[in-house]
């Protein structure tokens, strides 16, 4: 079976990812089994361009072929914000916890009934050798709540419910959100070519 390492320490999203992607005929490993291997740059500016320099890193480091992704969330009303640096949104050390809250004042000191916004995700696959393979992209819209509701998920999802639910990521079930997010929807079109890869 070909072996694709997933290019995250995020124990949410790893397992987030191999649900998604079972059966695809590929065995799964990642970067929680590769403790020498450093973190690669995110200095880009869109999803795009921060999924493929991760993806070439991550499977010139080890060898392998690479999945990486970069997702986060976009507010309308803050100008797209926090989105590339979604991650990064209350400084380097924060925590989710930490983020949701930043994201909320920030909200309610510019007031107003906009709380539009949408999860963005976007793959990338590379060669051993650094050659990406495919990129695909996700996206679901929905609106921001005024405080955190649920414990499931990780990042932002206490606080995004997506459009035609009234309930956050946070409080639906696995099945549902693994069917609808932004990721779910960009690692099905990843599905599809892991299924038809032959050159991986």
């Amino acid at each position: 079976m070909r072996s694709l390492l997933l290019g995250t320490r995020n124990p949410g999203k790893v397992i987030e990812i191999k649900s998604i992607l079972a059966d695809s005929g590929w065995s799964f490993s990642s970067l929680q089994e590769f403790p020498h291997v450093g973190e690669a740059e995110e200095n880009f500016v869109t999803f795009a361009e921060n999924a493929i320099a991760k993806a070439q890193f991550y499977a010139l480091a080890t060898g392998l072929c690479a999945l990486a992704d970069d997702s986060g969330l976009e507010v309308a009303a803050l100008g797209g914000a926090p989105g590339v640096f979604s991650a990064r949104y209350a400084g380097e050390n924060a925590t989710d916890a930490d983020r949701r809250s930043l994201l909320l004042s920030e909200l309610t000191m510019i007031g107003g009934p906009n709380r539009r916004a949408r999860f963005v995700s976007v793959v990338a696959i590379a060669q051993p050798n650094g050659e990406i393979l495919n990129v695909s992209e996700g996206i679901c819209d929905g609106t921001i709540t005024f405080s955190p509701c649920g414990s499931n998920g990780f990042g932002y999802d206490p606080l995004f419910v997506p459009d035609g639910y009234s309930q956050t990521f946070a409080e639906l079930p696995d099945t549902t959100k693994n069917l609808i997010s932004h990721r779910a929807r960009a690692l099905f079109n990843t599905k599809l070519f892991l299924a038809s890869c032959e050159s991986c």
